[in-house]
């Protein structure tokens, strides 16, 4: 009777052990896999294969550089037509560049940026620019104007957001 219960407790805490030693390799290997899956899951693929199976390098712009400013030199002022009168709007613009690079490149191209401001102000409709989200829609269209009408010319998106510094409409 005696060799039955040594045999008893002996037999429980090898169970105990092997669940133990059962559930730290578990623990390991789960921790393992998810310091690999953080260490490799933050990196972009560097290369695309493209239809010929060779390897082609993905360059992508970050807008990394200090945010710049530059003024419109004056305010865009025109006409609309309203369902009862035409409506004189005046629109005070800065646009909102990264870097050095792209601050002079957009001083530099002014003329064809106020072109394609006055452009989509021209098009806006006068009832949605009483409301805020006329005004953001408008813009968003001018950003968007902006960034198709410069990126041909300068081969790159210089400007990230068109800022209304200004806003009168009477």
């Amino acid at each position: 009777m005696a060799d039955e219960l040594e045999l008893e407790e002996t037999e429980k805490p090898k169970g105990k052990g092997k669940l133990f030693l059962i559930i730290g390799i578990v623990v390991v290997l789960l921790g393992g896999g998810a310091a690999a899956f953080l260490m490799m899951g933050g990196e972009e693929p560097a290369a695309e294969a493209t239809a010929g199976g060779e390897a082609v390098e993905q360059v992508e712009e970050t807008n990394t550089g200090e945010a710049k400013y530059v003024g419109m030199p004056r305010p865009f002022l025109f006409n609309l037509a309203g369902p009862q009168r035409s409506r004189l709007v005046e629109i005070k613009v800065q646009l909102m560049v990264r870097g050095d690079d792209n601050e002079v490149t957009a001083k530099k191209h002014i003329p064809l940026i106020e072109d394609a401001l006055l452009s989509t102000f021209s098009t806006a409709d006068v009832s949605k620019l009483k409301t805020q989200v006329g005004k953001d829609d408008l813009r968003q269209k001018a950003l968007l104007n902006v960034q198709n009408t410069l990126n041909p010319v300068a081969g790159k998106k210089v400007v990230e957001k068109v800022l209304f510094t200004g806003f009168v409409m009477q």
